[in-house]
């Protein structure tokens, strides 16, 4: 499986599994710095950055900012 994402472009990372609450919280906005290798499941994995660090991301975890 090939990477969705580029480097530079912006991304929201969503809980997968969040509490009852709306969710207005549950997400942060990043720039992809780095493509990873595949995780064992097949799944690209992504180094993130955003205001508060850096981290490393699944693809599934990720959506585009418009």
């Amino acid at each position: 499986m090939s990477h969705k994402f580029k480097i530079g472009q912006r991304v929201r990372q969503a809980r997968r599994f969040g509490s009852a609450d709306s969710g207005s919280a549950t997400s942060s906005t990043f720039e992809i710095i780095r493509l990873m290798p595949e995780e064992r499941t097949g799944e690209p994995a992504y180094r993130v950055k955003s205001a508060t660090g850096e981290r490393a991301v699944l693809e599934g975890e990720l959506t585009l900012v418009s």
